[in-house]
């Protein structure tokens, strides 16, 4: 279960079930916070960590 937090408050963020892959790794992902737009990459929690780095967020 996702939360989202603002101001001290915890919200519930609803996840979409299915079947995708990293567009960078593979890796299988079948959960995500929100319903993937096609033809857009999605990315598995390792790799989209790994471009928040390289981006300087």
């Amino acid at each position: 279960m996702a939360f989202k937090k603002f101001g001290g408050k915890r919200f519930h963020r609803e996840m979409h079930k299915g079947n995708w892959s990293c567009s960078d790794c593979g890796a299988e992902i079948t959960e995500l916070p929100f319903e993937p737009t096609p033809g857009r990459p999605v990315y598995c929690k390792e790799c989209w960590a790994k471009r928040r780095v390289e981006k300087g967020r």
